[in-house]
């Protein structure tokens, strides 16, 4: 139950929340962070380096001072030690690019009434949309995934497993950290062949070539192709309809072995649909950017997986930022 007590004022800061978070966004997206680097520098050194107007940006650094997310000192600005790690891309714990796949999302946000009163999407599907918003929706995926992936993948016992598809993988970085904790252990990728050469890139440079490969496919319209002992989900059920949800469900189940494991990773809600709130609000971003995509609750995917044939269900939660957790079972 939320025994959260409103009055005027908190109304009032929580309508006008999003002045901070379109400041945040224009910080990243002139990329200040990175423009102010070690050190303290003075505005219109930031100024220079971002592209932006002297005056402008002063306003624009004062406020992240004021938001706790610059320091201030003689009149020059400095990161704190929180946006010098997450912030600035010349750390690699950026997380910048999931920032500006948010800022992306803005637009239909405000336009939420209108999917409300109609039902239907106010934007299209992310991964067939614009380069420059690919890139940060897949960029975004991959720093949340190597945060989550070496908490996620000790939790796994998949000793004894050789063949793991990573169905919906994107960049394959589930898929490269499953392998790299589990010796024994080969991984599919399988996504859109416009995720090909991101995804490639991301499993070369992690020095996993010989042992993840990427294969080209829709998992709505293509069949699985082979066996494998383990099939992983990351994030991807969401975007679909009930039945659609079934389907690929069924086509998982049906590219796995007798006794192989499927594993399903989402934003999961109570069985009375209202909370956790971000996996509700959440719910409502699938409203916005999907035909038919929505949050479900641990019953729905339950169902879905008995009616699948999966036995010995379980649900495995882990410290997450955002209320994702695991769904296991076998077949």
């Amino acid at each position: 139950m939320n025994d959260q007590t409103w009055n005027p004022g908190k109304l009032l800061e929580l309508s006008g929340y999003y002045w901070k978070t379109c400041t945040l966004h224009a910080g990243v997206k002139l990329d200040v962070f990175t423009a102010v680097g070690e050190g303290f520098s003075a505005a219109g050194a930031v100024a220079r380096k971002a592209g932006c107007d002297r005056r402008a940006i002063e306003r624009l650094l004062d406020a992240l001072v004021a938001m706790g997310l610059l320091v201030k000192q003689d009149g020059t600005y400095g990161n704190t030690p929180a946006s010098a790690e997450f912030l600035s891309k010349d750390s690699a714990k950026y997380i910048g690019y999931m920032i500006m796949h948010h800022h992306h999302l803005v637009e239909s946000w405000a336009r939420l009434d209108r999917a409300v009163k109609t039902g239907q999407p106010q934007r299209s599907r992310t991964s067939f949309s614009d380069e420059q918003r690919r890139e940060s929706f897949l960029m975004g995926m991959f720093n949340l995934a190597m945060n989550l992936a070496p908490r996620i993948v000790p939790l796994i016992d998949l000793s004894g497993r050789r063949r793991l598809l990573d169905l919906g993988g994107g960049p394959g970085t589930y898929a490269i950290f499953f392998c790299k904790g589990n010796p024994d252990l080969k991984a599919t990728v399988f996504d859109l062949p416009t995720t090909r050469p991101f995804a490639e890139k991301t499993i070369a440079r992690m020095d996993m070539a010989d042992r993840v490969a990427f294969a080209d496919g829709n998992f709505i319209a293509d069949d699985i192709s082979g066996k494998y002992d383990v099939i992983w989900m990351s994030h991807i059920l969401h975007g679909e309809g009930p039945e659609d949800c079934r389907m690929i469900i069924r086509k998982a189940v049906s590219a796995l072995q007798p006794g192989g494991m499927i594993i399903v990773h989402e934003f999961i809600l109570d069985n009375s649909m209202d909370g956790p709130l971000f996996p509700a609000l959440f719910s409502l971003n699938m409203l916005l950017g999907t035909d038919a995509g929505q949050a479900y609750s641990e019953k729905q995917l339950v169902e879905m997986f008995t009616d699948a044939g999966v036995n010995d269900i379980q649900r495995l939660r882990f410290d997450s930022p955002n209320d994702s957790s695991l769904l296991i079972g076998t077949v």
